[in-house]
């Protein structure tokens, strides 16, 4: 005499014979109901058996052995080039996972140290895991040398870009961050505006800096009427040079800064210094850096790097099948941020 409980497998994982034992349907039932499989007729009452006994089984499919079957492994591999998996590669990690996720594939993370050697090490493991596609990202948008055997599956590069862009990269549009962050800056009727650079060879930075003149020239300003001094990106630069601008006769009524940890810089010195933010100066940084940004008092006005966004894309790209175009850079946007460090200027502009 048979029972419920003869069907249970005895021992070990379930495999998808047991849900179809339990079930009373054929494997490739379970199959077809799984995979929602197309042009198959089967019941509601059958699809309900099969669920039911997925559920109750705890049934999980054999993801390798589909893989084997399939040619793939519904893995993405994530190369994280740079020292650590700093603040900005999480954001960029978060959106890639999310969108994994949703379509069904995991990633699977590494990170190269910043070594090209380490880097084809990696790459290497990844694909002899049978990884089905890459995304290689930075945290510092540059020029990067990837691979030979990236090639081998569909690549995005995050954040950084090959020389000749033979392979397709999503990068942060700088230029029309900059340009918005200073039209912010003269829409507030500020014409008196200095900016404190990054890192003066440093792609972004110049991005930036093309933007912003962009932006003084649409006001009808003209750039070279307009401080600008180059830091480091470290709040130590934005304290020095805001003091160097400080010493000067005709104090700026706004500071654009090269990032948030620079404007950090700026706010102490204009402390120091007596001054108050917004209402002496208005202060603009760039990054929208967490735990930093919107915490300082004042809260700072600022640009977003869209870091989630760029993982998130780069993951949907690749479980689509690939980018639609196989090179070149695509550009997203970077959001303006208004809090409480920019204000109209409490005196006239010059002219």
């Amino acid at each position: 005499m048979s029972t419920h409980e003869d069907h249970r497998p005895r021992a070990g994982r379930p495999r998808r014979t047991d849900v179809a034992r339990l079930a009373g349907v054929s494997p490739a039932t379970v199959s077809f109901v799984l995979n929602k499989t197309a042009g198959q007729t089967i019941s509601d009452e059958t699809r309900q058996r099969v669920l039911q006994a997925v559920a109750e089984l705890g049934y999980r499919p054999n993801r390798a052995a589909q893989g084997l079957r399939q040619g793939r492994s519904a893995t993405i591999g994530f190369v994280s080039h740079d020292a650590d998996f700093g603040v900005f590669a999480a954001s960029a990690i978060k959106g890639a996972h999310e969108a994994s996720v949703r379509q069904g594939n995991l990633l699977l993370l590494v990170n190269t140290g910043g070594s090209n050697r380490q880097a084809a090490q990696l790459v290497g493991e990844l694909l002899d895991r049978q990884t089905d596609a890459l995304i290689f990202a930075a945290a510092g948008t540059r020029s990067v040398v990837i691979p030979e055997s990236a090639g081998r599956v569909p690549t995005i590069l995050v954040n950084c870009f090959v020389p000749d862009d033979s392979t397709p990269s999503i990068l942060p549009d700088e230029v029309r961050g900059g340009r918005e962050a200073a039209q912010a800056l003269l829409d507030l009727g500020h014409r008196d505006i200095a900016y404190l650079t990054g890192t003066a060879s440093a792609w972004a930075t110049k991005a930036r800096l093309r933007g912003f003149r962009e932006a003084l020239r649409g006001a009808g300003l003209d750039p070279r009427d307009h401080t600008v001094l180059s830091g480091n990106y470290h709040a130590d630069s934005g304290y020095e040079l805001a003091r160097r601008l400080l010493r000067r006769d005709a104090r700026p009524t706004a500071i654009m800064c090269g990032n948030d940890r620079m404007a950090i810089g700026v706010l102490l010195a204009l402390l120091e210094a007596g001054l108050r933010v917004p209402e002496d100066v208005s202060v603009m940084g760039y990054d929208d850096q967490f735990q930093l940004a919107a915490e300082v008092h004042p809260a700072l006005s600022t640009v977003r790097l869209p870091y989630e966004a760029m993982g998130r894309l780069a993951a949907e790209q690749l479980a689509a099948g690939g980018p639609a175009a196989q090179t070149g850079r695509t550009l997203l946007h970077c959001p303006l941020v208004i809090r409480g460090s920019t204000a109209a200027p409490a005196r006239p502009a010059r002219g």
